[in-house]
């Protein structure tokens, strides 16, 4: 069963994703919080697999509750998932940042949640290649000019050009058809990059892959 705690201080918001959630076989909805500072209590408490975080919230904001689970070593496994009303809150890069796994607006369909929730869990970003243009090419483009990152030397000259296409919002599929390779190789290529920069998960790896200028916004087109 994949374990969800639900973070939004809208009750009618926590029930109609848990009503949808609960339906389904695999899936738990273990607790709800309608603030950040409960949101953390809880996550330590129950150690989900997926928490649904709103940016929003009374006490503390989602923001800063998502920073100190990515941050808690022993909630390693726990992978956030940040809710929002538009798709380029102002928010949503620096919760990315913090190490949110990704992100979904509000309005989302209810299949496409159940997907996400099922993706996450799985260790798949749930940056979809349309979105990660749109969100990282604004936010990149207000950020300071990057700096040399010193991690990215641990990268063979293969692994630098396979982050660079995650930045640019590639799927594992469309980077295996561009380099020529199965799609289990890239698999790999990802997997030992996110590995080698010590990233969490993919999402992270978009966010490193700009912000060390390995992948500039006009280079998305």
């Amino acid at each position: 069963m994949i374990r969800v705690l639900l973070a939004d201080d809208q009750l009618l918001v926590r029930a109609g994703f848990r009503s949808l959630l609960d339906a389904q076989p695999d899936i738990t909805v273990v607790a709800e919080a309608d603030d950040g500072l409960a949101a953390v209590r809880l996550a330590r408490e129950q150690v989900p697999d997926v928490v649904l975080m709103d940016i929003r919230m009374p006490e503390q904001d989602g923001l800063a509750a998502t920073r100190l689970i990515s941050g808690d070593p022993a909630l390693a496994g726990v992978k956030v998932v940040v809710l929002t009303t538009f798709e380029l809150d102002e928010y949503v890069f620096e919760a990315l940042r913090a190490g949110a796994a990704g992100f979904l607006v509000k309005d989302t369909e209810p299949a496409e949640l159940v997907r996400a929730v099922r993706a996450v869990h799985g260790g798949d970003g749930l940056l979809s290649p349309g979105v990660t243009r749109r969100l990282i090419a604004e936010f990149a483009a207000r950020s300071k000019e990057p700096e040399p990152s010193a991690p990215l030397e641990r990268l063979t000259d293969r692994e630098r050009e396979v982050v660079a296409l995650v930045g640019l919002g590639l799927s594992n599929d469309e980077i295996a058809g561009r380099l020529v390779v199965s799609p289990l190789t890239a698999k790999t290529h990802v997997s030992r990059a996110m590995v080698k920069l010590g990233a969490r998960d993919r999402a992270q790896l978009v966010v490193l892959a700009y912000e060390s200028g390995l992948v500039r916004p006009g280079w998305l087109g």
